[in-house]
This record gives C-alpha cells, structure tokens and sequence, in this order.
C-alpha cells in the first residue's frame, strides 16, 4: 500500500485509541499496519546518522532496530495516545533516536574499558558517536528550532524523507513542508553563522 494510505490507516487506528476498546490490540494492529514505514525511517536514521552501528561488533540491522523500536513504542503508548498520524510519527522518531543513541553510548563504553587481561591487545576503536563541541552546538540548535520547523527538519534533512512524504506525515501541503524547512534553515544559518567557511 502506497504512503497515503498508510496515513489513512493510522489515523483510523488512533482514532480508535480515543474509544472504550482495550488499547493495547489496537497499538499493536496500528504497529503492525505502520511497520514497513516505521523501518523505512529505521534504515534512514541508522545509515545517515549512526554508520558505524552497522559494522562489527554491533552490526545492527534495521529489523533488530524496529524490533526493539516497537516494544519501546508499545510501552510508551499505554500512557501517551497520538491522536494524529504526525503526532505517532514524531513520537516514533523520537524513540529510535533514543534507541540509538543508547546503543552508541554502550558500544563507546565497552571500547573505552581499560585492558584486563590483554595489555598487548590493540583499543578498539570508538563507535563515532563521541562529538565534538561544534557537533553537540548544532544538535542543541536544531533541538532548540521550533517544534514545527524542528519537525520537519528531521524528516527532510535528517531522515531524508522527501517533501512530498513529509507533507502526507504531517497531513500538511508540500508548500507548508518547504516554508517550515526554510524557516529552519534560516534559524539555524543565523545561530551557527561562526561555523561556516570563509569561503561560503
């Protein structure tokens, strides 16, 4: 089924949610309908933001990631109800950076443990996830954008969804998509204008 319909069906699932049913087969139902989207912005977070969890010792798949992203999403949605499908998608989006961001911290913490028994035994090196300070400021800055242009900067530029799917996430036009990035962009050109080269 094509991404407007997958839309569609989410919004239908949270609609249910606000009923008298037991909640947790309808999460799972909506889950299980969403999956293939959900592992689509899996993979792109994974390869464009976290590469070296793909490679030993990690080797992290997008199917291991959206299991554990999906028990994370189960738990979470027995308090916290999206009512729209933006509302899920972001809730979503939020968990796998946590997911991943955990599993970077536990992969930097085994590859910074002293040598026990095997002082000849070369460090292993370090998952890539340890930033400098100019990393953490634009992460802080695009954290600080406001919620709507935030948003839509993660999709667009972080998860590379396009403008058109992001449009249909967030039940918005493709135009509203454009001026909220640009917005971003701008936000974040003034705020980080000492990190540019000389030469831009």
């Amino acid at each position: 089924m094509d991404q407007g319909n997958t839309t569609i069906e989410v919004q239908k699932y949270l609609r249910e949610l606000g009923g008298d049913a037991p909640s947790e087969p309808i999460v799972r139902a909506l889950l299980e309908r969403s999956a293939a989207r959900l592992q689509t912005l899996c993979t792109t977070m994974l390869v464009r933001r976290y590469p070296r969890l793909l490679r030993p010792p990690m080797s992290l798949q997008s199917e291991e990631m959206l299991s554990a992203i999906v028990e994370r999403l189960l738990k979470a949605m027995r308090s916290v109800h999206p009512e729209t499908p933006r509302q899920f998608f972001a809730l979503a989006n939020r968990h796998m950076r946590w997911e991943l961001n955990d599993l970077a911290r536990r992969l930097d913490q085994q590859a910074q443990m002293p040598e026990l028994y095997e002082d000849a035994i070369p460090s292993p090196e370090t998952s890539g996830s340890i930033l400098g300070a100019d990393a953490i400021r634009m992460l802080e800055a695009i954290e600080n954008l406001p919620a709507e242009e935030r948003e839509v900067f993660e999709l667009v530029r972080i998860q590379g969804i396009t403008q058109s799917e992001t449009a249909e996430i967030l039940q918005v036009s493709s135009k509203t998509v454009q001026r909220r990035l640009n917005r971003g962009l701008v936000i974040l050109s003034e705020q980080l204008s000492d990190l540019r080269p000389p030469d831009a």
